[in-house]
């Protein structure tokens, strides 16, 4: 997790900064209520998608099996001398390697680093409390933190993953951008069936690393000081490093960093992504960025030739 926003809550968090900006000529302004939400009513469509559908759960189960399928893979064989590329502060191009041997030589313990919000559980009660018409706010989430243990749900197959790589000797490292309560996400984990976690050993908040920063790649850090890390898992790119949400990269920018080239090779070979429709950086784009004008079709347009089918991760 790492932008805290429901696209339902985007356009009331927008009116409430668009009202705020006319609060020195109208300082009388009214407060924005929640809109009158009826439970009838239908959910948004990417918070219908993610909660709801067959296919979510389907692909959050194929993840999860592909991510335990490798951690089982990697404890079987000749424990590795590096970690998985993933970033790193002052890492050359976004991303490196941590040693997996401590100063004696020794090997270190593996482990598999995992974001916690929409990856390992899904955040259903306060999506619901964002969808009944209640604008985002950090007085929310804070309280969602504290008290919410009891309104999540395991993603599906994390707590069969969790399991599978508990069993193979694969430590289970959380690293979210939580920050207010490390006793309410340890009681959400463990609440959804994935175990009991310590603060600052097996779970690691925002401020963990000194900074206040929502990066990170200073978590990260941290974690490989004390274990060998064969693979991380998220919902947004920030999970795996800190490159991708570097302030000023485009949309188009984001998309061909983690498509093509090394980072390509990645994807289901140490690091694996799960869906969120939801919120995050991903839910950026203007129909310009989302649709370049090579890829803009309409009945008028005369058709060109077709482009060559493109040879993704070279």
């Amino acid at each position: 997790m790492m932008a805290r926003f429901s696209n339902l809550a985007m356009g009331a968090v927008l009116a409430t900064a668009l009202s705020g900006c006319t609060t020195a000529l109208a300082p009388q302004a009214e407060t924005v209520r929640p809109a009158a939400v009826a439970l009838s009513d239908p959910a948004p469509d990417a918070m219908r998608w993610l909660y709801a559908s067959g296919e979510a759960a389907g692909v959050s189960i194929q993840t999860w099996r592909m991510i335990a399928d490798y951690a089982e893979k990697m404890a079987a064989a000749t424990a590795p001398s590096t970690s998985v590329p993933m970033g790193l502060p002052g890492a050359a191009g976004g991303t490196e390697t941590a040693s997996c041997r401590r100063a004696d030589g020794s090997a270190k313990p593996l482990a598999m680093v995992f974001d916690v919000d929409e990856t390992v559980i899904l955040n259903e009660g306060f999506e619901y409390h964002l969808a009944t018409g209640h604008p985002y706010d950090r007085a929310g989430w804070e309280a969602w933190e504290r008290t919410g243990a009891g309104s999540v749900s395991p993603v599906p197959g994390a707590v069969t993953g969790i399991r599978r790589l508990r069993a193979a000797g694969v430590t289970p490292i959380f690293n979210t951008n939580r920050q207010y309560s490390p006793e309410g996400v340890a009681k959400a984990i463990a609440a959804a069936g994935l175990g009991e976690v310590v603060h600052r050993q097996t779970l690691f908040l925002r401020g963990d690393d000194g900074t206040s920063s929502g990066g990170k790649d200073g978590r990260r850090a941290l974690i490989a000081e004390r274990f060998c890390v064969i693979g991380l898992a998220g919902d947004n790119l920030g999970d795996f490093a800190d490159i991708f949400n570097a302030e000023g990269r485009s949309v188009a920018e984001r998309r061909d960093l983690s498509a093509r080239g090394d980072h390509a090779r990645l994807w289901g070979n140490g690091w694996f992504a799960l869906p969120n429709p939801v919120y995050g950086d991903s839910i950026k784009g203007t129909i310009k960025e989302v649709f370049p004008a090579a890829r803009r079709w309409s009945p008028a347009i005369v058709p060109s030739d077709a482009p060559a089918i493109m040879n993704e991760g070279q």
